[in-house]
């Protein structure tokens, strides 16, 4: 790999490419530690870490490298535009129009996709900038001195501050897609989360000999598990027709249909781990974080939120799958195209199968999933340093799926320049 490393370097376009893609990271790094003006950062970590962490603020703290906590200009890091990407998402698939120029358009239907999911998170990063701003005035009334002027000045000030902070991390993603190595939302998630790894390391040397080998280990088979699970696939065999075009005769080979395993990624976790930690937010914000019902129903230490987690993993794989996989549309694709599954007749019985194969592969896929995102629960209550840690399975799925992902690009680059590639 090593080897491979250097014979990437050499390459004057791929190390144009891979300078490019650390410098912006640099820039977005520096940008994490400038903070938003008439706000006491030190106060308000202070409270983050003793109140917040257990809720929804504490993912957006850790998929923004610790900038939320620290109200830093990018603290709202790219949660507007991964927003807007799923309710655009969710809105091409509700709405004709928009599902014509996704499909019918064209590259020129993606290009006006992307400008409105760039209008619409800026719009998103307006009202998360607010609420963020009315979440200090709050907390500031509690008692806590965070905001050190209120007015309708140090007001817009703050708002626009994460405003243009956001929409200026999504044009640094947008820069790293077309001129660098990889997706760029995806590369600065990645930089955020191996952002708090020095810390991470200074908690594990606080932690005695077994149980420091312990974690070790068990973040060694995690990553090496959800490497296996990232590769694995489902191949449906298909067979296509020989069909006989003046002289020429076309057709007759055999190929398959890959149906990943994970085939949603990490957005189920995100959103089930958003919506079990809706009720600790909501009690965050009313001051009511002690009492039984906090302790022992919504806070992520409990067995119910162990099982609503796991069962709202379960139900976003399955919304994920009917979205991203069609039967039907598969099928007749196929079917235009001269092809079809050994023992399966073409039209409804083919989508028939096909969707039997889904929702066997869904049920795998969830499992994993739930898994992965529930080991750092489980390991935090068997062993409390593990908890401080802060491991997530988001997280780990995250930074293993980029690396890999990065792998695969730079692989490719070399092979076309008939280089080794990094499997080899």
């Amino acid at each position: 790999m090593l080897d491979t490393l250097k014979n990437a370097w050499k390459i004057p376009e791929l190390r144009k490419k891979l300078i490019f893609t650390l410098f912006i990271l640099l820039i977005y790094r520096a940008g994490n530690v400038i903070p938003v003006p008439y706000i006491d950062t030190v106060t308000l970590s202070n409270y983050f870490d003793s109140v917040l962490s257990s809720t929804i603020l504490g993912l957006y703290n850790a998929m923004s490298g610790s900038a939320f906590s620290r109200a830093t200009i990018f603290a709202l890091s790219i949660q507007p535009y991964i927003n807007a990407s799923i309710i655009i998402q969710l809105l091409t698939i509700a709405i004709p129009a928009l599902e014509r120029m996704a499909k019918e358009e064209g590259e020129e239907g993606q290009k006006k996709i992307a400008k409105i999911t760039r209008y619409t998170t800026v719009g998103l990063g307006l009202l998360m900038g607010w609420a963020y701003y009315q979440m200090l005035v709050n907390y500031s009334a509690s008692g806590f001195s965070i905001i050190t002027k209120q007015g309708f000045l140090p007001a817009m000030v703050i708002i626009l501050s994460f405003t243009a902070g956001s929409a200026f991390v999504m044009w640094l993603g947008e820069q790293i897609t077309e001129y660098g190595i990889g997706n760029g939302i995806s590369m600065i998630l990645f930089a955020n989360i191996i952002s708090g790894i020095p810390g991470m390391i200074g908690t594990l040397t606080t932690m005695v000999w077994w149980q420091i080998l312990i974690v070790l280990v068990g973040m060694t088979a995690l990553v090496l598990f959800i490497i296996f699970m990232d590769n694995a696939e489902r191949r449906i065999p298909i067979q296509y027709a020989k069909r006989v075009v003046g002289r020429k005769v076309y057709g007759g080979q055999n190929t398959n249909l890959p149906i990943k395993v994970s085939m949603s990624g990490v957005m189920p976790i995100i959103f089930a781990q958003s919506i079990c930690s809706l009720p600790a937010t909501i009690c965050a914000f009313t001051g009511k974080t002690s009492g039984w019902w906090y302790e022992n129903v919504w806070s992520s230490t409990c067995w119910f939120y162990a099982v609503m987690y796991f069962l709202m993993i379960f139900f976003f794989s399955w919304f994920y799958s009917t979205i991203q996989y069609d039967p039907v549309e598969i099928s007749n694709n196929l079917k235009k195209n001269g092809g079809f599954i050994p023992g399966f007749r073409p039209g409804r019985p083919t989508a028939d199968f096909i969707q039997k194969v889904i929702n066997k592969i869904v049920v795998f896929g969830a499992v994993y999933l739930g898994v992965v995102a529930l080991l750092p629960i489980i390991a935090g209550d068997l062993m409390v340093g593990v908890r401080n840690l802060a491991i997530g399975g988001t997280s780990v799925i995250i930074v293993v799926g980029v690396a890999l992902e990065t792998v695969k690009a730079l692989e490719a680059q070399l092979l076309m320049r008939h280089y080794k590639g990094f499997l080899d």
